[in-house]
């Protein structure tokens, strides 16, 4: 228990120090892998299934993980319930895009950098969302409780259940000029 307290306690300092430098904006997948495991949270946009938005884009804010600080896989896991309006148009439609920037960490507020500044990178990923198989349980938990400890605390009658974001497209957007494509294959072959 303690030694994960000790890489997130590493983490925190190094991101708020501004110790976390982001691979150059020519390394386009290392970037994503980068900006990703940098962050606690996201946007999740899912099509609504709900009553008088149905068809319609529809965004909510979700704590994610891709690994233990220092240790990330690049597949964004996700504790969720049905009892959640956004996991409610997944059980319709599992697409979605999911938007994570370095906007949420210390390294643009050093900088002086506007989240819409393309220097404070941020990253799109398109894919489905799917419930992680048992084998896949222990890692999205020790993925998801090592960052977000409150969450094994929450209403076990909510029946929480583990996910991960299946990633088929990323775009990166970290220097002027536009969007940089990235395929999956490309994204998890670099260490980030």
């Amino acid at each position: 228990m303690a030694g994960w307290r000790l890489r997130c306690l590493c983490l925190c300092l190094c991101l708020c120090a501004g110790g976390a430098v982001p691979p150059p904006p020519e390394e386009a997948a290392r970037m994503a892998r980068f900006v990703l495991h940098s962050c606690e949270w996201g946007a999740l946009a899912t099509l609504s299934a709900q009553r008088g938005l149905r068809g319609r884009p529809f965004a909510n804010i979700f704590s994610l993980s891709d690994g233990e600080p220092g240790r990330g896989s690049g597949v964004p896991y996700l504790y969720l319930t049905a009892m959640e309006v956004s996991v409610r148009d997944l059980q319709v439609n599992s697409n979605a895009s999911l938007t994570v920037s370095l906007a949420q960490t210390p390294y643009c507020k050093k900088h002086r950098y506007d989240p819409q500044n393309p220097l404070c990178a941020h990253i799109i990923f398109c894919g489905n969302v799917v419930k992680v198989n048992d084998s896949e349980v222990g890692l999205a938990k020790k993925a998801l409780f090592s960052r977000h400890p409150e969450m094994e605390t929450w209403p076990k009658d909510h029946n929480w259940f583990f996910a991960k974001f299946n990633i088929t497209n990323i775009w990166v957007l970290d220097y002027f000029g536009g969007l940089k494509i990235v395929t999956p294959e490309e994204y998890y072959s670099v260490k980030p």
